[in-house]
């Protein structure tokens, strides 16, 4: 009885702020299907939100642009549509300069360990970049690569290829290259292919398989191309709404090491997407030679000229925020 007693004490000792919190019902928005691994994370994630807050903060995780569509999300966020969405800052060239910096080719090695990376770096900026949100937390997918229905060995072959860029940084290095840029959502992707709109597409290596784009493309450069950043906004006032304590279960739930137990199983899926493209006989995966390579990363440094240009323009200094970066990139092993 006595035993009883006393815990009884102390939970109400730990919860009573807790206790007297409105129950808040929040709407996270992704654009992925259901069976792309940042679902179960991203349901995972939530779940453990709710148990920490003594069921006070509840969450739906909708999927599949059942919200909105997926260009939409940063401002499904800012104007309340979603409490928490799934965004890919690539999607609206010029909008978010800075951030670009690790949607530039050849930055990161690793998905993993790209993320710690990116998050350390990033969140100094973000209050700035995307004032009109909360950042949660930010991360990569595993470095992706160029697939397609023509061999590409050097960046010359681009020229006269229609290609769907995953993000607007290799949208700017398609045109470099003298190809055309065709715009398609991940989802969207496949029937761009499929009906000629598009030879080409830049992809993770299992999303290649998950969104079908294995049945209209045969050829894959094996190599880290680029990497695509995204993030997980919060609207600022579903969070402002929220009490302090609840804050401040959110903030200890946008923290670098929950941007990894939502990603990394992504991250795996992606890896182990290569490994799988590779033992397909009617797929051709290829390496490049170390002069290829040379020349791919010597064709791309406008881009990243170009990147200095418009950080420069929004008031920003390219050259302390890219070393940053390589700083972070260095500290966590991340970098090509």
């Amino acid at each position: 009885m006595r035993k009883t007693l006393l815990a009884l004490l102390l939970a109400a000792s730990v919860t009573p702020a807790l206790a007297q919190d409105k129950t808040v019902n929040w709407k996270v928005s992704l654009w992925v299907p259901p069976a792309h691994p940042l679902v179960p994370a991203t349901k995972a994630w939530a779940e453990d939100i709710q148990k920490a807050s003594g069921g006070t903060i509840r969450m739906t995780v909708f999927p599949s642009e059942q919200l909105g569509k997926a260009f939409d999300h940063y401002d499904m966020a800012r104007d309340g549509i979603a409490d928490v969405t799934y965004v890919n800052p690539g999607y609206q060239p010029g909008r978010f300069p800075i951030v670009s910096a690790g949607q530039l080719p050849f930055v990161f090695k690793d998905g993993k360990k790209g993320t710690l990376a990116l998050n350390e770096w990033y969140h100094k900026y973000a209050p700035t970049e995307m004032k009109d949100t909360k950042l949660c937390f930010a991360f990569i997918h595993d470095p992706g690569a160029l697939h397609g229905k023509k061999k590409v060995l050097l960046p010359s072959d681009m020229s006269g290829l229609k290609v769907r860029p995953a993000q607007s940084t290799i949208g700017e290095m398609v045109k470099l290259f003298g190809g055309t840029n065709v715009q398609a959502s991940a989802p969207e992707s496949r029937d761009a292919l499929e009906r000629g709109v598009a030879d080409e597409i830049t992809f993770p290596w299992g999303s290649v398989f998950l969104f079908g784009i294995d049945k209209v493309v045969k050829y894959h450069m094996d190599v880290p191309l680029y990497t695509t950043v995204f993030t997980y906004n919060i609207g600022l006032k579903a969070y402002n709404a929220l009490s302090d304590a609840q804050k401040k279960i959110i903030d200890d739930h946008c923290t670098p090491e929950w941007a990894s137990k939502v990603t990394d199983p992504w991250t795996d899926f992606e890896a182990n997407g290569r490994t799988k493209m590779k033992a397909l006989k009617d797929h051709e995966v290829y390496p490049l030679t170390d002069a290829q390579l040379a020349e791919w990363k010597k064709a791309t440094k406008p881009l990243r000229d170009s990147w200095a240009e418009q950080v420069k323009k929004s008031g920003g200094d390219p050259a302390a925020i890219e070393a940053e970066l390589q700083n972070a990139l260095k500290k966590y092993d991340a970098g090509l």
